[in-house]
């Protein structure tokens, strides 16, 4: 499973069985029920690894949403017992951005930012399954 975490909204990738491929599952809103969610999905989709996104620590401005990541990092190794890889996820929005302008054909859905965080966790778990 990737995911693209945000302040707002979660983005969820899960990959094929052979581990090839990574696709747009759903995105979330970020509540206090957000492990609880992704419980249900792990457990529907036999989910065994997490990849989490993790914010570049290039720029100032990622220190507070990092800090969130990795509260979200070890609340599920805590609470629902699976490992999660933090992964680099400078560009996965840019390249989920272009990803979505290049496939979905209405503008107006083009908009839509849960689209973009679940193509971001498609990106983030594809990096992930190519280097391994």
């Amino acid at each position: 499973m990737g995911i693209d975490f945000g302040e707002k909204r979660i983005g969820i990738a899960l990959s094929d069985p052979l581990y090839t491929f990574a696709y747009t599952f759903v995105t979330l809103q970020n509540s206090a029920s957000i492990v609880i969610d992704l419980k249900k999905i792990i457990s529907e989709k036999n989910v065994t690894k997490i990849i989490l996104g993790m914010p570049s620590t290039r720029f100032k401005s990622s220190e507070k949403l990092s800090e969130k990541v990795l509260k979200l990092k070890s609340e599920i190794e805590t609470m629902l017992r699976i490992e999660v890889i933090l992964w680099d996820e400078e560009y996965s929005s840019v390249i989920a951005t272009e990803r979505v302008k290049e496939s979905v054909t209405k503008k107006s859905k083009r908009k839509n930012k849960g689209l973009i965080d679940a193509q971001s966790a498609a990106v983030i778990l594809q990096e992930y399954l190519d280097t391994n």
